[in-house]
């Protein structure tokens, strides 16, 4: 059973796993660093904050989603857009569009409650979105990030005008951006190399645990 620290009813929480994971070789979303796959531990992350959760995935994808246990698909309702499909077709799910989206990645094994909790005490609400700076490029960091309702429209123009990268609008619209408190919580894994650097990373973690 998982608690709630807070009731946070005016933020949903949503895992995009709807990428093909062509660079990995394998689905993204499926990989255990974990005790479970990686899209239901970032569901169960997020389900500690949000009011609800949902696993956003391609139309393909729906039937393997384990509803059993009680994760929600959230099906891709703009499509061919990467990340930016998952979002939108979150925003659009919401008919009245009074719901914050805390969104975050499936390909980020080193995320935490604490990183999470940082990110909804610190909230912009008065903003599109409230994102972290990348430590990579000091850009903003769209894949983990509450985006406010007022976000819709402005994704939904950006989109217009042939724009469908999620950081390139954060970058646009100028947001104040937080400083991430733990920088690793944000490593991307998107190749085997990679994955590999956060299972050594998360061995490490877990040796000085047990310490």
């Amino acid at each position: 059973m998982i608690l709630k620290e807070h009731n946070f009813s005016d933020i949903n929480g949503l895992v995009l796993a709807g990428g093909k994971s062509i660079r990995m070789g394998r689905a993204k979303d499926k990989i255990q660093f974990h005790d479970k796959q990686q899209r239901y531990y970032a569901a169960d992350l997020l389900k500690q904050f949000c009011s609800k959760v949902f696993i956003s995935c391609r139309p393909d994808q729906v039937g393997d989603v384990d509803i059993q246990s009680g994760y929600e698909p959230l099906t891709d309702t703009f499509l061919g857009m990467g990340p930016l499909s998952g979002i939108l077709s979150a925003y659009r799910s919401d008919r009245e569009n009074k719901t914050a989206w805390l969104v975050v990645a499936c390909d980020l094994p080193l995320m935490s409650a604490d990183t999470l909790r940082f990110l909804i005490k610190n909230r912009k609400s008065g903003q599109i979105a409230t994102a972290f700076k990348s430590p990579h490029d000091d850009l903003p960091e769209p894949l983990i990030t509450i985006w406010e309702p007022a976000g819709y429209a402005v994704l939904l123009a950006a989109l217009a005008k042939g724009i469908t990268c999620p950081r390139k609008t954060l970058i646009q619209t100028g947001i104040d951006l937080l400083t991430p408190p733990d920088k690793k919580a944000l490593l991307n894994v998107n190749t085997p190399e990679e994955a590999g650097q956060a299972v050594s990373l998360l061995a490490k973690y877990r040796a000085k645990d047990l310490d």
